[in-house]
């Protein structure tokens, strides 16, 4: 008889725990990164970021997308210093569909007792920047040749409400059938920026009729304001407070984010699945199974450490330093044949990742600065694709 091994590291991290399934899929940020992509090409490069026409400005430090599916691609290897530099290495890409999202209020914080405290916060309509968005953005799109703004505008007032029903009311009378509360914003405003405002978030809205998905119910996030000082972050709130931001005024091509959503469901697994433990052998002697934890004691109002069957997956989890390929504003030069799986087409902006993504297709991710960037090489530019796979996915 061989001799068995009697020690192993520990399997799985007792960081995560508890592995419950997450509370919703919109997800809440903990943690928000003190700066911006462009704050940190500044510091490592100088002068040279001044070439590229990007200029350091306020901008919001997350972008929620949805998750459309995979393809692959070749892709210039850009990171110094490897075998590959300078040469096409094959790549799976995660396609997002971005459509831009519209600011519905203003929120600002003051320091007490060493913490953030709300202010308060300031609402407008945000039903001209929803026309805004077709206008600009999906109006010449094939696919939407026979939709009007008037629709887009009241199927994502009717979903708004489903959210927040204070915000939205019945209008049958109007042209959109809803309206959207807006108090008095200015003078609102200007209650909630007098004081010692040490920070400034806005509150958004997905569109999710201008996506692949096609539902109505917007989620809504509450997102940092970052990339200068105090009084000229405000005076970006204040700006686009009621209007739109695109992914493009958020993140530039090259750059690193941090994806943040909620992983696929698995359900309740055993052991050997959920931790990877291993499994012994059988002999006769294993009367009680083979893919079983064992003795152990009770623990009651304790934190058990050995593995045990549970939930998998629908964990709430962040991805750190996912790289953005590229990003456009018509997703249909992307979509292969078919469409992607699950998914469809992806009418307008769109973004594309170095690899894979968290959570499956048709969840909402939200994209964020990154909060713990490389200590060595950083991305200048983004990198040469040369090749983009737009075969059809049906396996046919």
């Amino acid at each position: 008889m061989g001799h068995r091994k009697l020690e192993a590291p520990r399997h799985g991290s007792i960081g995560v725990r508890p592995r419950k399934r997450a509370s919703e899929l919109t997800v809440r940020v903990r943690t928000w990164p003190a700066k911006t992509w462009i704050e940190l090409l500044e510091e490592r490069y100088g002068s040279e970021v001044e070439k590229l026409n990007v200029v350091k400005r306020p901008t919001l430090l997350a972008f929620p997308v949805y998750k459309a599916g995979m393809t692959h691609a070749m892709v210039v290897e850009d990171r110094p210093h490897t075998p590959l530099t300078g040469k096409p290495v094959f790549t799976p890409v995660t396609a997002l569909d971005a459509p831009p999202i519209v600011v519905l209020g203003l929120r600002t914080y003051v320091s007490e007792n060493g913490s953030l405290k709300t202010l308060g916060e300031a609402w407008r309509s945000p039903v001209n920047a929803v026309v805004e968005v077709f206008e600009k953005f999906y109006k010449d799109n094939p696919f939407f040749k026979d939709a009007a703004a008037r629709d887009v505008v009241r199927k994502y007032l009717s979903g708004l409400r489903k959210v927040n029903h204070g915000l939205v009311k019945p209008d049958p009378s109007g042209e959109y059938g809803f309206k959207f509360i807006e108090t008095d914003y200015e003078s609102r405003l200007k209650q909630i920026l007098t004081g010692d405002v040490r920070a400034v978030s806005l509150v958004v809205s997905t569109i999710p009729v201008l996506s692949g998905i096609g539902k109505k119910k917007p989620e809504v996030f509450e997102i940092r304001v970052g990339g200068g000082k105090i009084d000229e972050i405000t005076s970006y709130a204040e700006k686009v407070t009621g209007g739109y931001v695109s992914v493009a005024d958020v993140f530039i091509e090259g750059q690193l984010v941090d994806v943040i959503g909620v992983t696929k469901g698995k359900g309740f697994q055993g052991v050997v699945k959920r931790f990877g433990v291993k499994e012994l052998p059988r002999w006769h002697k294993h009367r009680k199974g083979s893919r079983k934890i064992g003795a152990r004691s009770p623990g009651f109002g304790t934190m058990s450490e050995p593995p045990q069957a549970g939930q998998m997956g629908f964990h709430r989890r962040t991805e750190l330093n996912k790289r953005i390929l590229k990003i456009g504003s018509s997703g249909l030069e992307i979509v292969p044949k078919g469409g992607f799986l699950h998914y469809g087409l992806i009418y307008g902006p769109y973004i594309l990742i170095d690899g894979s993504v968290i959570g499956t297709v048709k969840r909402v991710l939200l994209l964020r600065h990154p909060v713990r960037p490389p200590a060595g090489w950083i991305p200048l530019t983004p990198p040469q694709i040369t090749y983009l796979s737009l075969e059809s996915k049906q396996g046919v």
